[in-house]
């Protein structure tokens, strides 16, 4: 059986300040909306301070905090794999690495032909969907 293609992952930078900001404000998320300014970038919340919206999608984990994303962001990434990364900066206003002089950062790379049947499913409002290409 050919291991799950991942969605979303994280660098070990980014993990790092994943396990610091779980370890402050315990049960995170993100989110990535593709609005102007801060919702182009993925943004960190507490879990109970963010309502995911009923037609966002989840497209994984990393480092245990669930990674959603807007319908029309996923529409324009679907063909590629997001790699969540951290760089010197100012965060998102509202995002929990704000005030570190770090932010977090979105890179990506395209699926190859390989890997697109064996990509994890996303869901939508908590339920699995079927995979989309």
């Amino acid at each position: 059986m050919t291991p799950a293609v991942p969605r979303v992952t994280v660098t070990p930078a980014a993990l790092d300040l994943l396990h610091v900001l779980r370890a402050e404000h315990g049960d995170i998320l993100f989110h990535q909306s593709g609005g102007c300014c801060d919702g182009s970038s993925p943004m960190c919340f507490r879990k109970d301070e963010f309502i995911i919206g009923d037609e966002d999608i989840r497209l994984g984990e990393i480092g245990g905090a669930p990674f959603y994303m807007s319908p029309s962001q996923f529409d324009y990434w679907k063909h590629t794999q997001l790699i969540i990364d951290v760089v010197p900066g100012r965060g998102g206003m509202f995002s929990l690495e704000n005030g570190r002089e770090v932010r977090f950062l979105t890179r990506s790379r395209l699926f190859d032909d390989a890997e697109l049947p064996n990509l994890t499913p996303i869901e939508r409002f908590g339920t699995p969907a079927l995979a989309e290409r």
